[in-house]
């Protein structure tokens, strides 16, 4: 999987927004299939204009390294997703609940060429991926 840095290196190449949005589709195709399975209501992501599936894994010990799957049925919403799965996936849950990722959006650019709808799409995921952090740190206090 791509990270949030590589994802960062490219984005600083790339000075139109055609071409952002293009790479943002292609990070999305570079998911791993998600399970039909877990297609369920429990796993979508409320608040998303289209369908979004997150499934979260949590690890052992004190403060746990938590990991997200996602899709979702649109692009470029696809693309987001594998964008916030490169910021948030695969590191402690502290450090997911540390993270800034608003301050990325707009790194990236992305919080003033989003819509309305998609941008909210996407703050309602990452309050999801915050929310199951949180919780990971609790179930092991």
């Amino acid at each position: 999987m791509t990270t949030i840095e590589a994802i960062r290196d490219d984005f600083s190449f790339l000075d139109e927004w055609e071409d952002r949005y293009r790479y943002v589709i292609e990070l999305g195709e570079t998911l791993p299939p998600f399970p039909e399975k877990e297609r369920t209501p429990a796993n979508k992501v409320p608040g998303c204009v289209s369908q979004v599936w997150l499934t979260t894994e949590v690890g052992e010990g004190a403060d746990p390294v938590v990991t997200f799957q996602g899709d979702s049925d649109a692009h470029i919403v696809r693309g987001l997703v594998a964008i916030m799965l490169a910021l948030f996936s695969g590191r402690r849950a502290s450090e997911i609940l540390a993270t800034d990722a608003e301050a990325t959006l707009r790194e990236l650019g992305l919080d003033e060429h989003l819509s309305p709808q998609r941008a909210n799409g996407l703050r309602s995921m990452i309050q999801r991926i915050m929310r199951n952090a949180e919780t990971a740190l609790k179930q092991t206090a």
